[in-house]
């Protein structure tokens, strides 16, 4: 009996292995499909609306992904132009922040350690940080392509929500209700997650054309997307405004750019979105850490975004079976063990 339970659970393992190499091996087509998923479910609710009062399927499709694409072109149409200048600059910016490496050695050297310029540089390599905030920019413009494929997919998705529903009431019992439970939780998370972003990016922005910083609103976007990311995407979008802050402005700038960032994520990520969100996500903090660098490894940039919803849409998909319940259990967030 033994046996055969090992036998079996070998299986499931070996399964779970092959389905996943298929995924990271099929990730270029599995990412768009996920990032259409996840806007159809954001543009739903306008969508709904737009029916509801009167307008054909069709008319209200049209609107919804018009202004949706719309403030697409709109984003990358500003932040093309100071991406592009950014780039071009950065052998300008490496020589610049070199000359910080002398203020490390007699730093360094005043309270009793010996360096050298030649050691700081092989330490802190400017080119390479350059060209790493460089490949963070244009790793954010690569969200957007494979533009038209997303955009006609959500379109069919929004035109078959539908069916789809009375699909799964007719399929399953339950089915209906898992469905329901997945898409508002994922729709509260990402429209509240949406705004809050938009608000950071907000007083990012404003804070940088004040201070002087260069390129104020390509870090405000990058703000905004890498708010996304959990536990690292606000530090991650503080360092190219940090360093170009440091080599255009110096260190008092720079000193006060890092605060704002800081203050900002404090302030509004650990105090106002808790309370915008309300209820936890249901997911500890452990798992929120190491689901992002799971589906980060699975899908790239792209999973490290929706690691979050993907992992809440898991959990419930574990949830509504008998077998996999426990599953659900080790990722939940132990509020449930408390009542």
């Amino acid at each position: 009996m033994k046996e055969k339970q090992i036998g079996y659970y070998f299986i499931v393992l070996a399964s779970v292995v092959i389905i996943l190499a298929g995924i990271k091996t099929a990730s270029s087509i599995i990412v768009p499909f996920l990032l259409s998923i996840f806007i159809a479910i954001i543009l739903a609710p306008t969508f709904s609306y737009l029916k509801s009062k009167g307008l054909p399927s069709a008319l209200s499709l049209v609107v919804v992904l018009g202004l949706f694409m719309l403030l697409i072109v709109l984003v990358v149409k500003l932040i093309s132009t100071s991406a592009y200048q950014f780039t071009n600059n950065i052998e300008d910016y490496s020589s610049k922040l070199n000359i910080y490496y002398q203020y490390v050695v007699d730093f360094a050297n005043t309270i009793g350690y010996t360096l050298t310029t030649e050691s700081v540089s092989e330490m802190v390599n400017a080119k390479q940080i350059m060209k790493f905030i460089s490949s963070m920019v244009q790793g954010v413009g690569a969200l957007f392509t494979n533009g038209f494929v997303v955009i006609l997919t959500v379109a069919f998705m929004l035109l078959e929500a539908d069916t789809f529903v009375e699909k799964i009431k007719r399929s399953s019992k339950n089915g209906l209700s898992h469905i329901d439970e997945i898409f508002s939780k994922i729709k509260h998370y990402m429209i509240i997650k949406a705004l809050i972003s938009f608000v950071t990016a907000f007083i990012i922005y404003v804070a940088l054309v004040l201070i002087g910083t260069d390129y104020p609103f390509l870090w405000a976007v990058l703000a905004f997307l890498l708010n996304f990311i959990p536990n690292i995407g606000s530090i991650l979008a503080a360092v190219p405004a940090v360093l170009i802050s440091l080599v255009e402005l110096g260190f008092v700038s720079a000193s006060l750019v890092a605060g704002i960032y800081v203050a900002v994520n404090i302030i509004i990520g650990s105090i106002v979105e808790p309370k915008i969100m309300g209820k936890g996500l249901g997911v500890s903090t452990l798992v929120v850490f190491l689901s992002l660098i799971f589906w980060g490894w699975l899908l790239g940039i792209v999973g490290m975004f929706l690691s979050i919803p993907l992992t809440i849409m898991a959990k419930i998909i574990f949830n509504a079976n008998e077998k996999t319940q426990w599953i659900a259990l080790l990722l939940d967030d132990g509020e449930n063990l408390k009542k």
